[in-house]
């Protein structure tokens, strides 16, 4: 537990000061997640780093997750890039005359997605010209109370298991009471300042951020309970893996974006 909190404190306030700090101290640390991240994903499925599957979902990742207009070049549409990757990863699978099969194809075009679009999705909303500190923290404080508020209600009022099969040791009166933690923040947040946010899509963020966060938990316990291992990985002590930390940030800050909830 010691090495949990110390490990959680120092690891927080370096990821609030770079957040804080924007522009390519944020770009650096999201492109350190993703790399991390996918490299772990590509280790929970037994493929090697050297392998090609692995490089060419490494190389889609990158294309993915990269701000392309802020390089000064177009930024190429999302679906000529995830077409291209796919045609890469199936064009593997002819050359080595199915060696590589097209079911670890799948699996890696599936993780170039997964975490290349949802640090995207983070730096997108970090990095946009209207009040992008502001909604970060607020779509992050979100996800945070709603994780926080799931644990203390479930230790106290928990009673009916939430998905057993899954993840046995939540509730589904943990889950309410994260749903409403993370109300009350993004609330706080839209009174904060009116002008920037309204109390209407303050809640539905707070839904968002509560209702898809804590299915994004359950994504990455199922895919763990799948291939049989406990974390994605030990980069942080007592915390497990990037995945294992981000699991809800992947799923929740590409949901925003998309609805448009947040100003961009």
């Amino acid at each position: 537990m010691k090495q949990r909190i110390i490990t959680g404190l120092i690891g927080g306030a370096a990821f609030i000061a770079l957040t804080i700090l924007g522009g390519w101290f944020y770009f650096a640390l999201l492109l350190l997640l993703a790399i991390i991240g996918f490299m772990e994903y590509r280790r929970m499925n037994g493929v090697s780093a050297v392998h090609p599957l692995s490089l060419i979902g490494l190389a889609g990742t990158l294309v993915m997750f990269i701000p392309w207009d802020e390089f000064g070049l177009d930024n190429p549409a999302a679906i000529h890039m995830i077409w291209l990757l796919l045609f890469l990863l199936l064009t593997v699978t002819v050359l080595t005359k199915n060696v590589i099969t097209i079911d670890g194809a799948a699996l890696m075009l599936l993780g170039a997605i997964y975490v290349g679009y949802g640090f995207h999705a983070m730096f997108e909303v970090r990095n946009a010209d209207n009040h992008g500190l502001f909604t970060t923290c607020m779509a992050f404080g979100a996800i945070w109370a709603s994780d926080i508020g799931a644990y203390f209600t479930g230790r106290a009022f928990g009673k009916h298991k939430l998905w057993p099969s899954i993840s046995p040791n939540k509730t589904i009166e943990g889950s309410i009471g994260g749903v409403v933690l993370s109300l009350a923040i993004a609330v706080i947040f839209a009174l904060a300042d009116p002008d920037i946010i309204s109390v209407g899509h303050a809640l539905l963020i707070g839904l968002i951020a509560a209702v898809a966060g804590q299915l994004g938990d359950l994504i990455q316990s199922a895919y763990k309970r799948v291939r049989e291992i406990k974390d994605t990985g030990a980069i942080l002590p007592g915390h497990g893996g990037v995945l294992d930390r981000c699991d809800s940030w992947l799923v929740v800050f590409p949901l925003l974006v998309m609805t448009g909830l947040l100003p961009l």
